[in-house]
Parts: C-alpha cells; sequence; structure tokens
C-alpha cells in the first residue's frame, strides 16, 4: 500500500512517529511531509528539544521507517502526492492541526499536505484527518463536519482506555491501531473487544 502521512503542528507526535513505524512494519511504501509547525512539535515532543534542526529531527524520525519512508519538502509541488494522476491508496494526518484542517475544508492549499488532502478529497481516496485539540470551537466543528461531508473520516487523538492499557504507549498503540483499521491494514496493537 502507498501511503501519504502528513505531519502538522498540533501536539501529538508520538502518535505520527508510531503511526509511521506501523506503516512500515506493514509494507506500506509512505510518503512523509512535515510542515514547519509540524517538526517544531516533534521536536519538542519526542526529542525533547524545540530547537532541535529540523534535518535532525526528521532524520530521528525516519529512521525507525528504514526504506520504507521518502521524506517531501511542504513546498514540493512536483511530488506525486500533489496530483491525482499518481498512484497513492491512502493519505493520512496526522496529527491534523485545526489550521489545517480549516484550510482543507476551505479548499485552500497553502502546501503540500493540504494539496494531498485536495487529491484525497477529488479523487475519492481514503483521507485520514487525526485532529487532537480540545475543547472544539463552533468553526472547528463546521469544517470537521464539512470534511466528513466530503468523504473524510475523522479519527480524534482520543485512546480508549477498555483495553487495559497500561502505559502511554498502550493508548498510543489504541489510536494508530484505529488508523490502521481505517486504512484496510491488519494488525495486532491492540487486544480487539470481545478477544
Amino acid at each position: 500500500m502507498h501511503v501519504f502521512l502528513g505531519i502538522t503542528g498540533a501536539s501529538g507526535a508520538p502518535y505520527a512517529a508510531r503511526l509511521l513505524q506501523a506503516l512500515a512494519d506493514a509494507g506500506c511504501e509512505i510518503g512523509v511531509c512535515a510542515s514547519s509547525a509540524g517538526v517544531e512539535v516533534l521536536a519538542t515532543e519526542l526529542y525533547g528539544d524545540p530547537r532541535l534542526p529540523r534535518g535532525e529531527t526528521l532524520a530521528r524520525l525516519l529512521e525507525h521507517a528504514g526504506d520504507a519512508a521518502t521524506l517531501y519538502d511542504a513546498n514540493d509541488w512536483s511530488a506525486p502526492y500533489a496530483s491525482g494522476s499518481a498512484k497513492v491508496d491512502a493519505y493520512v494526518i496526522c496529527p491534523c492541526s485545526m489550521g489545517t484542517l480549516g484550510t482543507i475544508a476551505s479548499g485552500a492549499m497553502q502546501n503540500l499536505i493540504h494539496r494531498a488532502a485536495s487529491v484525497a478529497l477529488k479523487e475519492g481516496r481514503r483521507l485520514v484527518l487525526m485532529p487532537r485539540e480540545t475543547p472544539l470551537s463552533a468553526i472547528h466543528l463546521r469544517n470537521m463536519l464539512t470534511l466528513r461531508e466530503a468523504g473524510a473520516t475523522i479519527l480524534f487523538l482520543a485512546p480508549g482506555f477498555y483495553h487495559g492499557a497500561e502505559t502511554v504507549s498502550d493508548l498510543v498503540d489504541f489510536v494508530v491501531a484505529r488508523a490502521l483499521d481505517q486504512l484496510g491494514l491488519e494488525n495486532a496493537l491492540v487486544r480487539r473487544w470481545g478477544q
């Protein structure tokens, strides 16, 4: 499966890192694009240093994906994800900031992440948006409804607790497993209900 992973400036970097690893483990071909704010959140939440250089932050993130992931600049309009003619199976934005969500809902495209999401919607392909913001304003809710009606899946970075989580990693895996389910990828990250 060929998957685009956009990373934007909302809290939730551990989810993005785990999702990238899980996609690589599933044998996916992954195109990764992180906004400037996304890189700052990765550096802060994963590596404890918001001033960590962009290149080093992304190199650390990608080291667990091996050859499965290719990095694209947010301003790379020649990337395959900028066109519907490229064969891409699914698109995920994790974490998805409310600014990104609102831009996509408006139809605007300021970077490759926005454009990739727009391509997914116009081509009728899987698009999973993973926001974390709370509380939500009426504007946030309207934008999410607009995107849901356009065909996107809104999957909040909100773990469940019924599976017997014992660590933060277990909680992260819960959400990542739900994302993999939305992409149609088999996984055993968490125990299924009733098992």
